[in-house]
């Protein structure tokens, strides 16, 4: 993981020293782009240089940034729904847009986040998880993060596979979280689940902890709801991997996440996220689910630019990760110009 970060680092670098990428952007920058965010906080430098999840956390300052960089290029701010249009219209190469989400529900899209983009007049897409909201999902990667922080010897098995990991500082509680992190995610959803609550148990956390702390209950996310700007989307009802679900529990996390924010909220989700997103994720099967259930968009998390091609493939659009990492506008420069991701994707458009 370290690695790719600093490869990550190194490719930004040389961008931004050799300004090839504002050279290319005409080429590879596309008509649009759907940004992609998680967190809007500001958080203490956590001690020892332990933040496994740091990278879904961006300061309410660089997000104002942001918006105002994104204008500043001439790009238009649009919803989903005009997202949507413009890719099944034809798309207007003469101004680029570029889309607005949050993923999950977090208590601070609303607190911080919402703020900013009204003051930008930004209309911004939330996909929003049932299960955050009534707490009965839980948070798994926020548990394990919490569990290595608590504790300083780990002796677990996963997969069959007994490991002792010792986590006594912050690098090697780092080191100790993304171990146990990759091989958590290769496992079925309820042996992942499984494993994390023995974890938590000895570190005593409490499995509802996360999304109580984290998450908009229901009166929040309907604030978010009644905002003029705001979308609501459907993100499953409880976060899983979708491509490890036999297709019949897929579709029922896809299908009923609709039918209670609808009931609840009072209004008729059409977007759709993929929860995770990556190819181990989320499939050709998953993208053809949302289609038939009536989806008008999904987005995932692989990442690149909108291209016209993705008017025949709307349920499964890339994204650009406004990364809590890489808080820099030069950064933000490279990535909307498109040439990293032309160079990540070796010049796929529809890299799903």
């Amino acid at each position: 993981m370290n690695l790719k970060r600093r490869l990550i680092g190194l490719g930004l670098d040389v961008f931004g020293a050799t300004g090839v990428h504002r050279l290319a952007a005409p080429f590879t920058r596309g008509p649009g782009a759907i940004l992609m965010l998680h967190r809007v906080a500001d958080v203490a430098p956590q001690p020892a240089g332990y933040d496994p999840n740091g990278g879904l956390t961006i300061a309410p300052a660089f997000l104002d940034a942001v918006l105002g960089r994104v204008r500043a290029l001439g790009f238009d701010i649009v919803p989903m729904d005009e997202v949507e249009a413009r890719l099944r219209d034809g798309l207007d190469a003469e101004k680029p847009f570029v889309a607005v989400t949050f993923d999950d529900g977090y208590r601070d899209t609303l607190r911080a986040a919402a703020p900013i983009l009204r003051r930008h007049g930004a209309p911004y897409t939330v996909y929003a998880t049932p299960g955050f909201a009534d707490r009965s999902a839980r948070m798994w990667w926020v548990e394990l993060e919490e569990a290595v922080r608590r504790l300083s010897q780990i002796e677990t098995r996963i997969g069959g596979e007994t490991l002792s990991l010792s986590a006594r500082d912050g690098v090697e509680k780092t080191a100790a979280f993304f171990a146990l992190y990759w091989r958590l995610r290769a496992l079925p959803q309820p042996a992942l689940l499984g494993c994390c609550a023995e974890l938590a148990a000895r570190a005593g956390l409490d499995l509802a902890e996360p999304a109580r702390q984290l998450c908009c209950d229901w009166d929040e996310l309907a604030e978010l709801a009644a905002d003029p700007l705001c979308t609501i989307g459907a993100h499953t009802m409880t976060h899983p991997r979708l491509a490890t679900l036999a297709q019949a529990e897929a579709r029922a996390e896809m299908e009923d996440s609709r039918a209670v924010l609808r009931a609840r909220l009072g209004v008729e989700p059409r977007h759709f996220a993929y929860p995770v997103g990556d190819p181990t994720s989320a499939g050709r099967r998953d993208f053809e689910t949302a289609k038939a259930l009536g989806f008008a968009t999904g987005v995932t998390t692989r990442p690149g630019m909108i291209y016209p091609e993705h008017g025949g493939d709307l349920l499964a659009l890339p994204r650009v990760s406004i990364n809590g990492g890489w808080q820099r506008l030069e950064v933000l420069d490279i990535l909307l110009s498109g040439a990293a991701f032309a160079l990540w994707n070796r010049g796929k458009r529809l890299a799903a």
